[in-house]
């Protein structure tokens, strides 16, 4: 199935799962689905099953959003239980995304399933009438069974799932890799069918050295290797070091949900020459998730990193935003330059991203799926550089194989089913283009502009201001008055003691 196909079946109110492998676009599928649903006036609730997933398309935890949290089972009367903001934006969803599908455990569908039955009081039409799209591989990352909690298997073993029925749109364009060999390599993997001359070909990446000078991130399995790989590197360069640290809105729960899922640490350390890594994508499209790139330069009036990327483009780096939303309501915020030291990232948190080259190391591969993202995170073998490889890496679920059989079957046949929108899918104009923010050089003279009349507007928060700011604030001192003290735009002082006192400090 194609992108407008699967597109066309979303918006005419099916209940979906979007699936089809790494590079296909399903998280692009799903940002004009909720873009067009959302103009549509459609009350959207975005989720996923791992905060760092929710980050990507702006939104909260499955399990935060139905208020099951790290429960296995729901307990007796949780529908009087629930909290009554839980409860209206249940009640008044019309549409739920659960993205990162093949990561939820059959039985906590189930819950969210039986969650959406029992507050919206419709216990006879599936997940209470909300139209479910579910999104995801189920030859990525399964869920994990710990032996303190219940155990359980892909949703697709679930009762709300075999209840719900949902609709099979399988994307099987690619939109990424463009090297047959590799594709041929992936196919395999995920058909359980690894030959010897795949094997062979993906030993004769190990060891072979990349150009001289190439700038590329290693992948790694776990976090205690990159994190002593970026910080080593860092080290290594001269030059003066700089500090940017995040501001925050939101209450201290929320702010802490938020920050295990941004991969831009809260506080950035970068010199001159050091290889990072942008951590999402640009409106004007200059960068992506993933893009690499080298700091040259800090712009003279701002501090912030000028950043050659290997697509040529040289950006200039501003602050931008991650939010967590809960429905239609906003819970917190983290502002922060969107890069992070890109020596190394873990396979883990490379999930969803596109590299132009990378260093993999698996030879310390734990868990079925992980050899497939990170191999699949690449375009083309020429730019794939393995330090090693163990044979969990070359291992997929047979669960998962027997599922995709059965899900292509389906897909085929929904095609069909379906083939009265194909029209429609083609004469789509996609004119959702996101607004472009302000470039580069208009933003430093925006800032020198109105650092005219507020000093320390985009400067991060010391800790005599913080205090200075509380200070005041109790004793009743104006929102314009602190303005003035603080040499801060209002909005500013605003969102500042919203992160301290609550969203509601301020009406």
């Amino acid at each position: 199935m194609n992108q407008g196909l699967a597109l066309e079946i979303m918006l005419a109110g099916e209940s979906v799962l979007l699936t089809g492998p790494a590079g296909a676009g399903k998280t692009y599928v799903l940002n004009q689905f909720i873009k067009l649903a959302k103009a549509d006036g459609k009350h959207v609730s975005v989720t996923a099953t791992t905060g760092l997933a929710a980050t990507h398309l702006g939104g909260t935890t499955i399990h935060s959003w139905a208020g099951i949290g790290v429960l296995d089972q729901l307990p007796t009367g949780f529908a009087d239980h629930i909290a009554k903001g839980r409860r209206e934006i249940i009640e008044k969803t019309d549409v739920l995304i659960i993205d990162e599908i093949s990561m939820l455990h059959d039985y906590r569908l189930d819950m969210v399933d039986d969650a959406c039955r029992l507050v919206r009081k419709k216990p006879d039409v599936p997940f209470g009438g909300i139209q479910l799209i579910m999104s995801g591989d189920f030859f990525q990352l399964p869920p994990i069974n710990r032996g303190d909690s219940r155990s359980g298997g892909f949703v697709v073993h679930g009762n709300a799932w075999q209840e719900l029925d949902p609709t099979i749109c399988y994307l099987q364009e690619q939109h990424r890799q463009d090297d047959e060999i590799l594709l041929d390599i992936l196919n395999a993997l995920r058909g359980g069918d690894i030959r010897r001359h795949h094997a062979e070909k993906l030993l004769q990446r190990v060891d072979v050295k990349p150009p001289e000078g190439a700038l590329l991130t290693e992948l790694h399995t776990v976090n205690i290797d990159v994190d002593k790989l970026n910080e080593g590197r860092l080290d290594e360069l001269g030059g003066d070091e700089l500090f940017y640290t995040q501001t925050t809105t939101g209450a201290d729960n929320y702010v802490e949900n938020l920050q295990r899922s941004v991969l831009a640490p809260a506080t950035l350390r970068l010199k001159k020459g050091a290889l990072v890594m942008a951590v999402k994508n640009a409106a004007d499209r200059r960068y992506a998730n993933g893009s690499i790139g080298t700091v040259t330069e800090f712009d003279q009036a701002t501090e912030y990193p000028i950043v050659e990327f290997q697509n040529g483009k040289v950006v200039t780096m501003i602050p931008d935003s991650w939010e967590l939303r809960d429905g239609d309501k906003k819970r917190a915020s983290i502002t922060q330059i969107p890069l992070r030291l890109a020596w190394a990232i873990t396979v883990h948190k490379s999930q969803g991203m596109t590299l132009d080259a990378a260093r993999i190391d698996l030879r310390k591969a734990f868990v079925e799926g992980m050899g497939y993202v990170a191999l699949s995170r690449v375009k083309n073998l020429e730019n794939l550089y393995l330090t090693g490889i163990n044979r969990m890496a070359l291992s997929v679920s047979g669960d998962a194989q027997q599922i995709d059989e059965n899900l292509r079957s389906r897909a085929a046949n929904d095609v069909k089913r379906f083939a009265h929108l194909s029209e429609k899918a083609a004469s789509r104009k996609h004119t959702a283009v996101p607004k472009q923010k302000a470039t580069a050089s208009g933003w430093s003279e925006k800032i020198a502009k109105m650092r005219e009349t507020y000093p320390k507007a985009y400067m991060s928060w010391e800790d005599a201001d913080d205090a200075l700011l509380k200070q005041e604030f109790t004793n009743g001192v104006e929102l314009k008055d602190l303005s003035k003290k603080l040499g801060r735009h209002e909005g500013s002082i605003k969102m500042r003691l919203q992160k301290h006192y609550g969203e509601d400090v301020i009406s």
